[in-house]
Parts: C-alpha cells; sequence; structure tokens
C-alpha cells in the first residue's frame, strides 16, 4: 500500500479488520517492520487523539517519530500556485513537500476543509499535493473530506460490540455552534457503505451530504423514526455541503441533541462520537456518561486503526 485516504486504498475489508485484530492482541509483535524507519507527521490544524494515537501507533512498530505543526515553528506555507509571494509566506509547499520526504520514509497529513472553495477542498489540494510530490507513502491524518483513520476505528468498535450480524446503524447530525467540516461524516459513511450493515443518516433539510459518501444509506428526516430499532448511534455535526451554502451554519436546533429519550426508542444502541464532543449540544451528559457510551474504547481503537496502516505501509516499502 502506498496511500491511504479511503476504505478503497486497504483492500479486502475483512482481512484488514482481522489484521487488525491480529494486532489488538499483541501491539509489539511488529516491532523489527519499523526499526531504522521514520514517520514525519504534519499537522495544519489541531489534534489530540490523531497525534497520540499515531505516534504510540508508529512506537509499537519500532519507528522514529518526528511531529510538524506547521501553525507554530515552522515557515507560514504558500499553498496555491502563481502567487507573488510577497506576503507573510515565504516557502511554497512545493518546495517544501519534497524537503520533508528527505527527512522520513512515510508521511501523515492532518489538513482541515477551509470552507474558501469546495472545489479545492473536495479536490483534496493538500494532500494530494503531498501524494504527488513527497516521493513518500502518504495517509490522511484527516483531511478535507475524509477522516479515516477515525472511520476504521469507528468499524472495529462496532465489530467488537454489535450483538448481531448485521446491526442497524445511524448517524445523526447534531447542532454546534461553529461550521465543522463534512469529513468525519463523509467518511463514516463510506465505510459504513462497504459493510452489510443496515446504515441510515438522519439530518435536518439542507444539511444533505455528497452523494458519493451517501451511496447506499437510507436517509431519514425524522431523527425519532430513524433512532427506532437502533443498534449504534453515531452523533456527528457538520456544516452545509450544497451549494450556496458550502460551510454554512443553517441550524443549531437543539432539539436534535441526542438525549436519553431519543435513546429510548433504539435498540438498547451504543453510542458513538469521534471526540472531542460539546456536551449538552451533540449529546446530553446522561447519554455520554451512561453504560451504552463507548466513546472511549472507540478513541482507544485509534491507535489500532493507525497501527494497521501503518503495518500495510511499511510492508509496502520492502
Amino acid at each position: 500500500m502506498r496511500k491511504f485516504t479511503s476504505v478503497h486504498d486497504l483492500g479486502d475489508l475483512q482481512s484488514a479488520l482481522a489484521e487488525a485484530f491480529e494486532i489488538k492482541r499483541d501491539r509489539f509483535q511488529f516491532t523489527e517492520l519499523g526499526r531504522n524507519k521514520t514517520l514525519l507527521m504534519i499537522f495544519f490544524n489541531s489534534s489530540l487523539r490523531t497525534r497520540l494515537s499515531t505516534q504510540k501507533a508508529a512506537m509499537n512498530l519500532g519507528m522514529n517519530t518526528m511531529v510538524l505543526d506547521v501553525n507554530q515553528g515552522a515557515w507560514k506555507l504558500e499553498t496555491e500556485r502563481g502567487v507573488v509571494m510577497d506576503g507573510d509566506k515565504p516557502e511554497h509547499l512545493l518546495e517544501a513537500i519534497p524537503v520533508m520526504g528527505c527527512y522520513c520514509d512515510i508521511i501523515g497529513v492532518r489538513s482541515f476543509a477551509r470552507f474558501e472553495s469546495k472545489e479545492d477542498d473536495y479536490t483534496e489540494k493538500i494532500i494530494n499535493q503531498f501524494i504527488q510530490y513527497s516521493g513518500r507513502p502518504v495517509f490522511s491524518m484527516e483531511a478535507a473530506t475524509g477522516h479515516p483513520l477515525q472511520s476504521f476505528a469507528d468499524l472495529i468498535t462496532i465489530e467488537e460490540y454489535k450483538k448481531t450480524a448485521r446491526p442497524k446503524v445511524v448517524m445523526t447530525w447534531a447542532p454546534h455552534p461553529r461550521a465543522l467540516p463534512q469529513a468525519v461524516p463523509n467518511s463514516f459513511a463510506e465505510w459504513m457503505n462497504a459493510t452489510d450493515y443496515e446504515f441510515v443518516i438522519t439530518h435536518p433539510e439542507g444539511y444533505e451530504l455528497d452523494p458519493k459518501f451517501v451511496g447506499n444509506a437510507r436517509v431519514e428526516y425524522d431523527q425519532r423514526k430513524a433512532f427506532e430499532g437502533a443498534d449504534f448511534i453515531y452523533a456527528k455535526n457538520w456544516a452545509a455541503y450544497t451549494d450556496p451554502n458550502y460551510g454554512k451554519v443553517l441550524s443549531t436546533d437543539r432539539s436534535w441533541t441526542v438525549d436519553a429519550e431519543k435513546m429510548a426508542l433504539t435498540n438498547n444502541a451504543y453510542f458513538m462520537h469521534c471526540l472531542p464532543v460539546r456536551r449538552n449540544m451533540i449529546v446530553t451528559d446522561d447519554v455520554i456518561e451512561s453504560p451504552q457510551s463507548i466513546v472511549i474504547p472507540e478513541a482507544a481503537n485509534r491507535e489500532i486503526s493507525a497501527q494497521t496502516v501503518l503495518k500495510k505501509l511499511l510492508m509496502g516499502l520492502k
């Protein structure tokens, strides 16, 4: 494997899951694979789980790790072609990327949607430049339109906790005070569509996602109806995708907050969220603190998803 930006890069999904569970049983069985190899993690945006879990995963594989926070302690980077660089950005990404590639064996990139240009966001302008110009295997630590490491961890978690072969999984929009990218919901939908689960997306009108990611999911505008009989509830906010409202907050309707009353409509469903979560906007305290909340095991599985991906990338170097 030379890159990882979606579920399609993994190959056979069941084999990838089996590999992930093998790693979870013994995280240190492949330490020789990464010996004398270096991972460079590049952050254009803030991170907690992604930074810690990916660095830990690399260390489990015997790798050296370097972390570059582009917004702190590095030159400001110009990303546009044809720009007269007479402003506050002294270095262009097209020189910086191959230089970074000189110092490492694998590159992880985290760069959110900017909501300045839908075309730039949905063509994944930043991470695709790393794939094209670094000369190294590149994986997404969240990009403008997807967060595959998170969705892989979500899938691992559902496989661990499911009580039926084909659970009903519901992804619900919930209110948030700020405009958030569609990356997590896009990826979650993409990964759920790669399974045989019953998958439902519920959101207010105006919050439709890119049909490419929605795929075969059933879209339900009545949140309570969507929750009926669900085995897993995955809550997430996202800003509008459709024009002319791309990147805008259309609603902060608190009636969409996940609460105990709505969870009572489910089949004693597990509650999931990628974190960080705005309590009592996305989800009430009693739900996220309930025994059915699996947000912490879900976050712990970020280490496993990252290690599985890094293992595959390292094997591709042989």
